[in-house]
């Protein structure tokens, strides 16, 4: 025992072990700094952590988590070595905070950086769309792809690209804030570039292309070449006619087109596909001649007519009027619809403009010859009414034909104001042809051609001079209408009333009144009958050169045979009896003055104006 605590005691014994576990401490203090990446081994594996150790004073704990693959499952083992990252240490403490996420982090961007110094690609997978962008994987470094970096054109659909991997190119990267800077579109203009150049040796006129549907618009599509984009027009994508180029193609498409023109220094193309078969349009006159009948389909309604599908490629237009031969239609959609199949008169063939004219209402005879034949003027026919209108009625004749009765052919003597006085829809009526146009499609009747006209026997019944009794019908300021019979009215105008001056008939008659009148004028072709009340009272015979005076015709007018003179005394005569009549009032109040003892001057004899005017009347009759 005392041996073995002397031995204990040396102090060379004290000296060697201090040495040892000072140059140990210092080994492994000496190559741990905080901030820097180290190699450790893995010695527990836990359901919550990992311990490193590192060769420090104690190992380091990493959340389990850091080690796990996308499925959960811890993906390392007791001894395997890993790089690991001092973000801190406590050297009096003896602990050390480690982490192997941001020594993966570290040496990513120790590669970006690498990567982007040799101008080199990073492959990245796109997670998701955010403001202005998108957010791009890069194995573990999360960067901003710019949406404007995305293509070299627009992308419609955001969204498809969420989860699709691509070659990016490292525009910027900022370590201490964790920034990097990714562009899609620099990497695909280098490549355009190269083969473009590749390209433009090889384009030619006329030659045979392979590309695909880049962009859709409503003029055209633009097909990428392979460095170039060539555009295909609209109208060279078929020899139909198509509203936009989506019924023939859609994004992503591989098309055989031919190039129609290409620019070396401006560096475009059009295209053409239309063009890779042959023209139907070629001899097209000789396919289709004018009256041929064919069949074909609907296509397209615009509002003048119906496009129709002769063949792949070919179009006529039925106009809207070309439809029916009796239907007056607002839209074709009234008689067809997109898809139906119809048959067709060709009409007319322009093969420069590349127009067919077609019909189909010639299909069938027109209906208007038929009814000019089945029905020549005079014929008596019957109908029902089937619409009712203010001018008049309108009678079915043949299917898509009527025949109209205008409001003046329904009666020779009624004045009717509305055919609904008469007629309802529905009644059947007999009804004369009056005129049948083909070209304006009308169609005219008349009732009242069924019977003769009343006033073909007015002259004859109701003579000049005749004596007549009729009833006042209505009252007018001009005159009196007097019935003479049913149907037949004459007219008493206001200067045949009375030789005293008035203002109004009314004033003397009312309807309903018989009166008495004598026939002054007469025409049955204008329909008139003049009569005069006053020159049935007794009237002074009255001497002129050549006869006695002729009365008065209808309206005031002259008959034959009398003559200015005649004209004038009968004015004359009318003047002197209104001054008589004046007089005579004069005279009356003037007695009537006398016999209240008032005074009054004398009153000039009545007599000298009527002298006056009948010596007025002999002078200007015998001039």
């Amino acid at each position: 025992m005392e041996k073995t605590n002397e031995a204990i005691e040396s102090p060379e014994m004290e000296m060697n072990f201090a040495d040892a576990l000072d140059e140990y401490l210092n080994s492994d203090f000496g190559d741990l700094d905080e901030g820097t990446i180290v190699s450790g081994e893995i010695v527990k594996i836990d359901k919550d952590y990992v311990l490193v150790d590192v060769n420090f004073k104690s190992e380091g704990q990493i959340p389990a988590s850091e080690f796990t693959d996308s499925d959960g499952t811890v993906n390392v083992q007791i001894g395997e070595r890993v790089d690991v990252f001092v973000a801190r240490k406590n050297e009096a403490e003896g602990t050390i905070y480690l982490s192997r996420d941001k020594a993966k982090r570290m040496q990513l961007f120790d590669k970006l950086e690498e990567l982007m110094e040799k101008d080199g690609e990073v492959i990245g997978r796109i997670l998701r769309r955010i403001k202005g962008g998108y957010t791009v994987d890069l194995g573990g470094v999360e960067a901003f792809l710019p949406g404007s970096h995305v293509d070299l054109r627009p992308v419609p659909d955001m969204d498809a690209l969420v989860n699709k991997k691509f070659d990016f190119k490292i525009l910027k990267i900022n370590r201490r804030r964790s920034n990097v800077i990714v562009s899609r579109r620099v990497l695909l203009e280098e490549m355009r570039s190269e083969q473009r150049d590749k390209l433009l040796d090889t384009l030619e006129d006329g030659q045979s292309v392979t590309g695909k549907v880049k962009n859709i618009t409503e003029y055209g599509v633009f097909i990428d070449l392979g460095g170039l984009d060539g555009l295909l027009h609209i109208t060279d994508m078929s020899w139909k006619r198509i509203k936009h180029p989506k019924e023939m193609v859609q994004l992503g498409d591989e098309l055989e087109l031919k190039i129609l023109s290409f620019d070396r220094d401006a560096q475009k193309v059009s295209l053409g596909l239309k063009q890779l078969v042959s023209d139907p349009w070629e001899n097209i006159a000789e396919k289709y001649p004018e009256g041929a009948r064919f069949t074909g389909v609907i296509t397209n309604l615009a509002d003048y007519g119906a496009f129709v599908e002769l063949e792949n490629g070919v179009e006529g237009l039925v106009h809207i009027s070309e439809m029916s031969w009796t239907r007056k239609l607002r839209h074709p959609s009234q008689m067809v619809k997109v898809g139906d199949e119809v048959e067709v008169v060709v009409l007319g063939v322009d093969q420069d403009k590349k127009r067919i004219s077609l019909g189909m209402k010639q299909i069938s005879p027109n209906p208007w010859d038929v009814v000019a034949e089945k029905y020549p003027e005079g014929t008596v026919l019957e109908g029902a009414i089937k619409n009712i209108t203010e001018f008049g009625v309108f009678i079915g004749i043949e299917e898509g034909i009527d025949g109209l009765i205008h409001v003046s052919d329904i009666s020779w003597t009624k004045k009717i104001r509305h055919p609904s006085e008469v007629y309802k829809s529905g009644d059947a009526v007999q009804a004369k042809v009056l005129t049948v146009d083909k070209e304006n499609e009308k169609f005219t009747l008349g009732v009242k051609q069924l019977t003769e006209d009343p006033w073909t026997q007015v002259p004859g019944k109701y003579p000049v001079g005749q004596m007549i009794t009729g009833t006042v019908t209505n009252i007018t300021d001009f005159g009196l209408f007097v019935e003479v019979e049913e149907g037949i009215e004459g007219l008493v105008h206001v200067s045949e009333i009375s030789r005293k001056k008035i203002k109004s008939p009314s004033e003397i008659y009312k309807e309903g009144d018989t009166i008495e009148a004598k026939v002054i004028h007469v025409s049955a072709d204008e329909r008139r009958l003049g009569l005069s009340i006053k020159q049935t009272k007794e009237e002074a015979p009255t001497v002129a050169a050549g006869g006695a005076r002729k009365p008065k015709s209808f309206g005031g007018g002259v008959d034959a045979g009398s003559t200015l003179g005649d004209l004038l005394r009968e004015k004359l005569e009318e003047a002197a009896g209104e001054a008589l009549e004046e007089a005579a009032e004069e005279e009356a109040r003037a007695e009537a003055a006398a016999e209240a003892s008032v005074e009054a001057p004398a009153e000039e004899p009545v007599e000298a104006p009527v002298e006056a005017a009948v010596e007025a009347a002999d002078d200007e009759e015998g001039k």
